[in-house]
């Protein structure tokens, strides 16, 4: 791998070096890298472009990388890769991808991520979104994320998207079985004419699951973004969606929060703010010495965290 790509590696992975554990490196469109363990196993679709990351029953305490670059103008690919968590496991996942863009093509990336998560298994989920370049071409990223969560199993997921991703749609759809638990995170700045859209449907169908659906957001410049957010009560559960937003300059933040409750017994609750930063927040500090835009990067940066 070039330099280019060692650091959009960094950017969507914290990669400085090979992981430890199993890895799949996809770099312009074809597998830079891999490695499996003993417990984790990835294996090469034949019928599309993607993987299989099947991680046996009872697997602790270990990672799999599955990072995405691509630096050659106007490459477009959509990528399948499924999870297949066995039972009583306990393991992290990190995805993502990087763009570099210096021509005048876009270049657009879309995976297709399915997670199978077995009965009492816990899984964490980072992704991450990083886009650059001097070009005229655009970045674009169209991730989908399908979860399935059996019987008492867990998945927390993190999605940052921070800059120079152009155009977005992020699609998450969930199914929960019972007594389990699904927490997503996540964080978007957009800037420019940028536009990102996150869609999200958590179908509650297992007596005593739970979910909580948390966004915050900062849009800049003329940049666009819409956060919808359905929860389905379909038993005895409960449900919670929150859209935070920040807009500064023109930027524009629709927050489209949707509750059904098919359920007597189903508890759902749904949160959206939208607003520009406070003016006494930027006095504030600005009395300890930081110039105006100084204090807004404090604050956005510490809103995003």
């Amino acid at each position: 791998m070039d330099q280019i790509q060692k650091n959009l590696l960094a950017q969507v992975a914290e990669l400085h070096e090979v992981p430890e554990g199993a890895y799949n490196i996809r770099a312009n469109g074809k597998a830079a890298a891999r490695n499996t363990t003993a417990h984790i196993d990835i294996v090469s679709k034949t019928d599309k472009d993607g993987i299989d990351i099947i991680i046996k029953p009872g697997t602790k305490n270990e990672s799999v990388h599955i990072p995405v670059v691509l630096s050659e103008s106007g490459l477009t690919e959509t990528v399948y890769n499924d999870f297949f968590i066995g039972e009583d496991c306990d393991v992290t996942i990190v995805a993502g991808c990087g763009i570099h863009n210096c021509g005048v093509q876009d270049s657009e990336h879309s995976g297709v991520h399915t997670f199978y998560v077995g009965k009492n298994a816990k899984v964490r989920y980072v992704e991450r979104h990083y886009g650059e370049g001097d070009g005229r071409g655009e970045n674009i990223m169209n991730p989908t994320t399908v979860v399935e969560l059996d019987e008492g199993s867990y998945m927390e997921m993190e999605t940052t998207q921070i800059k120079g991703v152009d155009s977005t749609v992020r699609t998450t759809r969930a199914k929960l079985g019972p007594a389990s638990t699904l927490i997503i995170k996540e964080k978007v700045m957009t800037h420019g004419k940028q536009l990102a859209k996150s869609d999200f449907t958590v179908d509650l169908d297992g007596e005593g699951c739970h979910t909580n659906v948390i966004s915050r957001s900062v849009a800049r410049g003329e940049s666009k973004q819409v956060f919808m957010a359905r929860i389905n009560g379909n038993s005895a559960c409960y449900g919670h969606s929150e859209c935070d937003a920040i807009i500064m300059d023109n930027g524009v933040v629709s927050a489209i929060p949707e509750v059904t409750a098919n359920c007597l017994d189903a508890q759902l609750v749904h949160e959206a703010a939208i607003g520009k930063i406070a003016g006494e927040q930027l006095t504030k500090l600005m009395t300890l010495g930081l110039t105006e835009k100084e204090a807004e990067e404090q604050i956005v940066n510490g809103f995003l965290k």
